[in-house]
């Protein structure tokens, strides 16, 4: 009996065990744990930026990661205010992962990883990528300067495998002449008669406008000449200024 007893008890010490490995895995660098569904996320300002949504993705980059400690392409440009989708592919075949920061905060990051290789980091800035799959980040970049994208994996890193993010301020230094058609304060948006928008591409047309800064929209009034500067922001037209004509 006690011999019965004895291998019940092993066999549920053996069990616990294999639990408790499973359960530090689920936790491992690059598991399963990492893999966040896209817009699950929590959005926190960041230096770098803040957490994006889709439907504000003015674009898609598509960026490859290789087993050569690599990206390609290695240096990417977006415009202040700006909503990028990444898609992420890895091509190697060994775990590899996209994470934007700062250089300081990745090189930080990068140092844990080292010491704690299995450490668990999950945020909307990562993209912890299976060798042949595709991940993907949504980012407002809301703050201008040079950012870095890496992979942090133990030795990736060191390897070289980093790139370069220069956020520049969008031109806004084109006005433009217009007349106010409607002014909607609950939306916060101007409807403007304007003529060629040359830095966006854009002919002349009667066009609703989101506004940076709600206080223009008591400058102006239906009816009013105005110039105006506008710049794109993912999806929508916004206007940073705007001064009625007398």
């Amino acid at each position: 009996m006690a011999s019965k007893t004895g291998g019940v008890l092993l066999a549920a010490l053996a069990s616990a065990s294999l639990g408790l490995g499973l359960s530090s895995m689920a936790y491992a660098h690059g598991s399963e744990h990492h893999s966040r569904k896209p817009g699950a996320v929590q959005k926190e300002q960041k230096e770098w930026g803040i957490a994006g949504e889709l439907k504000s993705a003015g674009r898609t980059v598509e960026v490859r990661m290789s087993d050569n400690m690599r990206f390609s392409p290695d240096r990417i440009e977006v415009r202040l205010n700006e909503t990028v989708r990444f898609r992420v592919h890895n091509t190697g075949k060994v775990m590899h992962e996209f994470v934007i920061g700062t250089k300081a905060e990745n090189a930080k990051h990068a140092e844990l990883m080292l010491k704690f290789p299995n450490m668990e980091h999950d945020e909307p800035y990562m993209a912890h990528v299976e060798p042949g799959q595709t991940g993907e980040i949504i980012w407002t970049f809301n703050r201008a300067g040079q950012f870095e994208f890496a992979c942090l994996i133990a030795g990736h890193f060191q390897a070289g495998m980093v790139g370069t993010i220069m956020v520049a301020q969008a031109p806004s230094g084109e006005q433009v002449d217009g007349e106010v058609r409607r002014v909607d304060k609950d939306a916060g948006k101007l409807t403007v008669r304007h003529g060629e928008i040359k830095s966006l591409d854009m002919p002349p047309m009667t066009m609703v406008f989101q506004v940076r800064d709600a206080a223009l929209l008591d400058k102006v009034k239906p009816g009013d000449q105005v110039k105006f500067s506008v710049e794109k922001s993912g999806s929508a037209y916004v206007i940073t200024g705007i001064e009625p004509v007398r």
